[in-house]
Formats: structure tokens, sequence, C-alpha cells
């Protein structure tokens, strides 16, 4: 379906459904956008963490017994 065609739909909705899928909508583009920074941040994160062993010593104390 073209993007107009949808819109076309949508428009056809009763107001309080066209408001649902608006909401629905905004809240899987920021479930997607949260994921991309998430995925970002990790990304320019792993060589510093593979090559700084400063960064990896605590990570030992989860493995010890308490």
């Amino acid at each position: 379906m073209k993007t107009s065609e949808l819109i076309k739909e949508i428009q056809r909705l009763p107001i309080s459904q066209r408001i649902y899928v608006v909401e629905k909508a905004i809240h899987s583009i920021r479930q997607q956008d949260e994921a991309i920074q998430m995925t970002n941040a990790a990304d320019a994160l792993l060589a510093d963490y593979l090559s700084d062993n400063n960064l990896t010593e605590l990570t030992n104390l989860d493995f010890c017994s308490h």
C-alpha cells in the first residue's frame, strides 16, 4: 500500500481511532530510535572496552562469589 493510500484510509477512521493509530506509530518510532541509539552507543564504546583493561577489571568481580 502506498503512503498516500494509507493516509486516505486513516482519514476515513473516526477521530478516536486516528489518534490511536498516531499514538502507536509514534511509540513504534521512539522504540526504533532508542534501539538505534543504544546500538550506536555500544558500537562507539566497543573499541575502548576491548583495548582498555581499566574498563574490564571490575567485570571480574561479577563472577566472584560473595
